[in-house]
């Protein structure tokens, strides 16, 4: 359940501080939110897939504390984030 190259570039470029920058914040609560999105999608259709339940919880906890990070050190980035993410603001 992997995002392919293409997919992963495209967020890069329009989340990162500069190009090349992959390991920021904002990048990778971008590339989380996207691959939370597949797997919510995949488990509407495979209900009975609870290996994936289980990474896509764990996704959803990752996210969870890098938002949190993220909230508590830049709070102007963290809320354009969200803005466009369309997250709620539950942290």
């Amino acid at each position: 359940m992997a995002l392919d190259t293409a997919k992963k570039e495209t967020i890069v470029k329009e989340y990162g501080r500069k190009e090349g920058d992959t390991g920021s914040s904002e990048v990778q609560i971008a590339l989380l939110s996207t691959r939370i999105a597949e797997l919510t999608e995949h488990l509407k259709m495979h209900k009975k897939d609870h290996a994936s339940r289980l990474g896509l919880l764990k996704l959803v906890g990752q996210r969870r504390r890098l938002m949190r990070y993220l909230k508590r050190t830049q709070k102007e980035s963290y809320l354009k984030l969200i803005a466009a993410l369309e997250i709620r603001d539950n942290i």
